[in-house]
């Protein structure tokens, strides 16, 4: 019997509140650490999730992650997790699993997965697919410890591995997800989630809202300032000069000259309009059912969708296995898969590492990509 056996359910859980306290950071003044590789910390996400074994995978497979120092590595990660509970699914799954305990400014180590211990989980009474407060407390951790390491400079950039949101709940932290939790946490206000991929790229007006109430929660207000986040976010964070950006419609044809709705006229363009005026480089809004497949052409950069479904679906046809989840306008870098828990392949010995794989490789090229545009900026101000 393997001490993380698989198990076919989840159970329910309550939502107490208890809030997580972190000082806020300022992307201007992040410390930038002395390493010449970006360091991206990975947190280990739901552990009876699959996020231990695609972590194992990664490792498995990215070799130049083993091997830190050798001249194939360009960047390397640490995991922020439970090696009990690492080891355990190693164990149970016959992967590689050579974890070896690391603490914060310490050296990387050789052919080993570095492993911050956050938690010591009881491995032998745990089962895949059924967390539980503890398992819950141990994700919050992950989180909130990878905040705090990117504030002291001690890591670049975050990717996380998928969390259970109810158990978060459960734990004791009232966030709706990963994403409210890591704003609170760096004291952000504004921020978005950006689905990234080779071919499209999506940002949403409106992300989990029932659709009768999606028309009412558009405004311009709104949409102004995610198009200025799609914005900033492609030039620092993408590097992209002067990025073409799309919006969506939110009826069908665009409302075909109001037929269908008066959204575009009334919300949508104004929005674009003030954008425009503002000297962004966007458009729209166009009819859903093409522009989707103008942008993977290379004819705009991103999509601004009105709705989840809207913007995921084309975008997950493209890059189901390779999609990355940024959340946008957040001072630190973060990343994360684009996909859940997975708890009904937990254990199994099925699931696919590849975004996790595109999740850390993204991360570090955004964070090497910011410290050039603050170089740049730095630059500009001494030549002024």
């Amino acid at each position: 019997m393997s001490p993380i056996a698989p198990s076919p359910t989840s159970p329910d859980s309550s939502t107490p509140t208890c809030p997580v306290s972190s000082s806020p950071i300022s992307q201007d003044t992040l410390a930038t650490p002395s390493r010449h590789r970006t360091i991206i910390g990975i947190t280990m996400g739901c552990p009876v999730g699959i996020g231990p074994e695609i972590i194992l995978r990664l490792f498995q497979q990215q070799r130049h992650l083993l091997f830190p120092h050798g001249e194939q590595s360009p960047y390397q990660a640490v995991v922020l997790g439970d090696i009990g509970i690492l080891t355990a699914c190693g164990r149970h799954l016959d992967l590689p699993a050579p974890c070896h305990p690391w603490q914060p400014g310490e050296a990387l180590p050789e052919g080993s997965i570095p492993v911050l211990p956050l938690s010591a989980l009881p491995a032998d009474s745990l089962r895949y697919g059924r967390p539980d407060r503890e398992t819950g407390r141990a994700m919050a951790r992950y989180i909130s410890e990878g905040v705090a390491l990117v504030n002291k400079g001690l890591l670049d950039g975050l990717t996380t591995c998928p969390i259970s949101k109810s158990t978060l709940n459960a734990a004791g932290y009232d966030y709706p997800g990963h994403t409210e939790m890591l704003a609170d946490l760096s004291g952000c206000r504004e921020y978005a989630m950006m689905m990234a991929g080779s071919r499209l790229k999506v940002t949403l007006a409106t992300i989990h809202c029932p659709l009768r109430e999606v028309a009412e929660a558009l405004n311009s207000d709104r949409l102004c300032r995610l198009i200025r986040l799609t914005h900033s976010s492609l030039c620092t964070d993408f590097a992209i000069a002067d990025p073409k950006i799309a919006v969506a419609g939110f009826n069908p044809h665009a409302g075909e000259e109001q037929m269908f709705g008066r959204e575009e006229v009334e919300i949508l363009a104004p929005a674009v309009a003030q954008c425009r005026s503002e000297g962004l480089n966007v458009t729209g809004p166009f009819p859903p059912d093409t522009v989707f497949h103008r942008a993977a052409g290379g004819a705009y950069a991103a999509v601004v969708a009105m709705y989840h479904d809207q913007g995921l679906i084309p975008f997950k046809l493209l890059h189901f296995h390779d999609g990355v989840n940024v959340t946008i306008g957040l001072p630190l870098v973060r990343t994360s898969v684009d996909h859940g828990t997975a708890y009904d392949i937990a254990g199994k010995g099925l699931a696919n590492p590849q975004s996790l794989a595109e999740a850390v490789r993204l991360a570090a090229s955004i964070c090497r990509n910011r410290a050039a545009a603050r170089k740049s900026r730095l630059q500009t101000r001494e030549e002024q």
